[in-house]
């Protein structure tokens, strides 16, 4: 079994061969790539991207975000999604996650084949860091089947990433039988630990995970929901 490939063994990679999983060739990527679009749903505010490597994935959010913030942690990664996919409303920096991760609030939030590359407890530890803005939406796409160099188990890298990040149930889901694509909305009104008071109870209380399909507090209000 090959051991976990780290941001130096990338950087190898990235440097020897600009494509070298086939992200733009493989028909099968492009379907991948598809089924991220419809999972972003409509244009957002500021989007991240962790793990942009060759700008595949880039081009195609920077139309689902009027600023988007793409991060990678090998050199060469980043010179080729500046190369590819520069524009603008779009920034390209160097960072290494899961500390690198900027923990400022963002409406669209999309990491793809990155997770796994961690380990469990850096898994969890990007998840404490993200933050969605209220409302916002978490897309995930990672290959669910075992192979060699990862660090984490790829079936169970959604469900300990939002075990940590805590956003609502997923609204969106594709699988085929090598990876699957899922997205996750934040409630329209922030909650949580980091809030003092945290949810509100008693006998007028919506739970935070009904937030999105319901909508905003003043829309309940103009129905006689709320008082």
């Amino acid at each position: 079994m090959s051991a976990p490939i780290r941001i130096d063994g990338f950087e190898a990679v990235f440097r020897a061969d600009p494509d070298p999983w086939g992200t733009y060739e493989r028909r099968d990527e492009a379907v991948k790539r598809r089924a991220v679009a419809h999972a972003c749903g409509r244009t957002r505010g500021r989007g991240l991207e962790l793990g942009c490597g060759n700008g595949s994935n880039t081009r195609l959010l920077a139309a689902r975000a009027l600023r988007l913030h793409a991060l990678d942690g090998a050199p060469s990664a980043v010179a080729l999604t500046r190369a590819r996919a520069g524009s603008p409303r779009v920034s390209i920096e160097r960072a290494l996650l899961p500390d690198g991760a900027p923990d400022t609030p963002f409406d669209l939030i999309v990491i793809a084949e990155v997770l796994y590359y961690l380990t469990p407890r850096e898994i969890a530890r990007l998840g404490r860091r993200l933050r969605l803005a209220p409302g916002g939406r978490l897309v995930l796409a990672h290959h669910h089947v075992d192979f060699a160099d990862t660090s984490s188990r790829p079936a169970r890298v959604h469900d300990l990433l939002t075990r940590a990040m805590r956003p609502g149930p997923a609204v969106f889901t594709r699988r085929t039988a090598r990876w699957r694509v899922e997205a996750f909305d934040a409630p329209e009104t922030e909650y949580g630990p980091e809030t003092e008071q945290g949810p509100e109870t008693g006998p007028n209380a919506i739970h935070p995970r009904l937030c999105p399909l319901i909508g905003p507090r003043s829309a309940l209000k103009s129905l006689g929901l709320r008082n």
